[in-house]
């Protein structure tokens, strides 16, 4: 029994401690927000679970604004973020992922009746509806520079489309999943949406962290071996998306 009990320790001091990466998550339901319970919940974030367990980390999620959590990466707060690609807050800050496990796309919505957008021109002289706190991967300050565009804010999603719904803004910019989860939720009918633009979800990785490569390297590895065995869905080609005419000018 002696020899039985230092064998099985001598086997438990050998089995190496996982490290633990600091996760950031911001409120986009049903894609990341937090539960009733105080945990992370939502698709990608079990997303992130499965592919963080797959390459042998452990994970603490901190639940952040979206201003907070761009400060983290910059700062090395957090190592982490489940996020977009192409955000100018972070530019020569982080790493992004190779691999994209799906689109996330930023949509105009407005009541039936209302003008479609098929141009950035068609925002001009209109009350814009904001999430506050998001910045849109940049296209919040550029918003409130144009003459004629009234910014106006929501504390969150459903705030949002209950003051599309009364009046008080023209449209509503907001992404889509959020927006569905709102709408499937409610009584509110004839919101029309209009796609703005479409971006690649991904693992942001902080610069400020010295592994932040090696991370990287592992996450994306972890996650193509996941989807050769089914386990997530199979990696997008990392493409510029759809962009509002007009938008880029």
């Amino acid at each position: 029994m002696l020899l039985a009990s230092l064998c099985l320790a001598g086997h438990a001091q050998a089995q190496p401690a996982r490290d633990t990466l600091i996760v950031g998550y911001v409120d986009v339901p049903p894609m990341a927000f937090r539960g009733e319970d105080g945990r992370a919940q939502g698709e990608f974030i079990e997303l992130t679970r499965r592919v963080a367990e797959e390459a042998g980390y452990d994970l603490d999620f901190r639940f952040l604004p979206v201003s907070r959590a761009y400060h983290y990466l910059r700062t090395g707060g957090i190592d982490i973020w489940p996020g977009v690609t192409d955000v100018p807050a972070l530019e020569n800050e982080v790493l992004e992922s190779f691999v994209s496990p799906f689109p996330f796309q930023l949509s105009a919505w407005a009541m039936n009746g209302s003008s479609p957008v098929r141009h950035f021109n068609d925002l001009h002289n209109k009350t814009l509806i904001l999430i506050s706190g998001y910045t849109y991967g940049g296209l919040a300050a550029r918003l409130e520079s144009p003459p004629g565009i009234t910014v106006t804010e929501a504390p969150n999603h459903q705030a949002a489309v209950a003051m599309l719904e009364r009046g008080r803004g023209d449209y509503l910019l907001d992404y889509q999943d959020p927006v569905r989860v709102v709408l499937q939720n409610s009584s509110v009918r004839g919101i029309r949406e209009y796609p703005v633009r479409v971006r690649n979800a991904a693992w942001i990785f902080s610069l400020a962290n010295p592994r932040s490569s090696e991370l990287r390297d592992e996450f994306d590895d972890a996650y193509l071996r996941l989807a050769d065995r089914g386990e997530a869905p199979p990696p997008r080609a990392l493409s510029e998306g759809f962009l509002l005419p007009g938008l880029s000018d």
